[in-house]
């Protein structure tokens, strides 16, 4: 990684400060949770659920629970099925499968402001390729654990 790469890591790395996290948590209101489940005890259901319970609209996409409905919403099997705007895309992956979703995400109309890796994701190739196409990449933080310690409420409407 040459010097010039790094530190725009670290630039990247330093715009997601606290003031930048509540500002993309109070103005998004729709979050599509990519990777959604369906057990309450795994993270890809109880954060969604906690945010759906702050008053954001939750959008599960998840092609093996298609047949289910959570947060008041059908789960789709794609992020192209989802035909409203979309804020956040909340990605609930392995690492090395987030690759994959980046076509989907860029394929967006329009496109999500935000895309959320969530604690212990990574993938700074994909975070590259999503930024440079203008989307604002978070990565490595849990949206349940940002918007308590941050004291928010639920998010401003559109």
């Amino acid at each position: 990684m040459s010097l010039y790469q790094r530190s725009a890591k670290v630039e990247r790395m330093a715009t997601i400060n606290d003031a930048r996290l509540r500002e993309i948590l109070t103005g998004s209101p729709t979050v599509a949770v990519l990777g959604v489940h369906t057990q309450e005890d795994k993270a890809a259901y109880y954060v969604p659920e906690y945010l759906h319970d702050e008053g954001y609209r939750i959008i599960g996409v998840n092609p093996q629970f298609t047949s289910e409905t959570l947060f008041g919403e059908k789960v789709r099997a794609t992020l192209a099925e989802i035909k409203e705007p979309v804020d956040i895309v909340d990605i609930f992956r392995k690492p090395e499968l987030i690759p994959e979703h980046v076509p989907d995400i860029l394929a967006m109309q329009p496109r999500p402001k935000v895309v959320w890796f969530q604690l212990g994701i990574k993938n700074e190739e994909a975070a590259k390729q999503l930024e440079e196409a203008g989307i604002t990449v978070v990565q490595n933080r849990c949206t349940l654990a940002d918007h308590q310690r941050l004291g928010l409420g639920a998010p401003v409407k559109r």
